[in-house]
């Protein structure tokens, strides 16, 4: 009887490490002496989070804040999709940043196949936000894996269920 192994690639973060990197970013905020009246507020909710400030310079600030303790929290930055900061009342600026989880359907097309070109003797399957990975041999999962780490994506991919 042969065996088979498996894993599974998927793009998540653990979402109390990014509440707790928030709460830090709000924190520092608060009391930063260039940041402590600017009127910046954070708030998240289930698919992204918001940040409202006085200017242009306060944003970058509270960017880079936010950049330094996502890092420091181990949460990937590529879960960070800014998007165009708008203007908004009051002489206020709003940027929108969308959180990116789960492989959508044109990258995991795009995974698949770059798996299928370059590895024969692995198989494939996109199930749901994630690929299901199957093979014969440990190894042949190891180089998978090893590619998969050296293609660039645009959001970070972990390797679970490993078995």
């Amino acid at each position: 009887m042969a065996s088979t192994y498996s894993f599974d690639v998927v793009s998540d973060f653990d979402w109390q490490e990014l509440v707790n990197t928030l709460d830090q970013v709000r924190r520092d905020v608060a009391t930063r002496y260039d940041l402590k009246d600017s009127g910046t507020e954070v708030d998240l909710e289930e698919t992204s989070f918001t940040i409202t400030t006085a200017s242009d310079l306060t944003l970058q600030a509270v960017e880079d804040v936010l950049r330094q303790k996502a890092t420091k929290r181990n949460l990937s930055l590529k879960i960070f999709d800014f998007q165009t900061p708008e203007t908004v009342g009051g002489n206020k600026i709003k940027q929108v940043v969308k959180l990116r989880k789960g492989l959508s359907q044109e990258l995991a097309k795009k995974l698949s196949k770059t798996i299928r070109d370059e590895l024969k003797k692995v198989t494939v399957a996109i199930q749901g936000d994630a690929l299901r990975i199957t093979g014969k041999s440990k190894d042949d999962l190891q180089a998978v894996i090893q590619l998969l780490k050296e293609q660039d994506v645009e959001v970070p991919l972990q390797f679970e269920n490993y078995r």
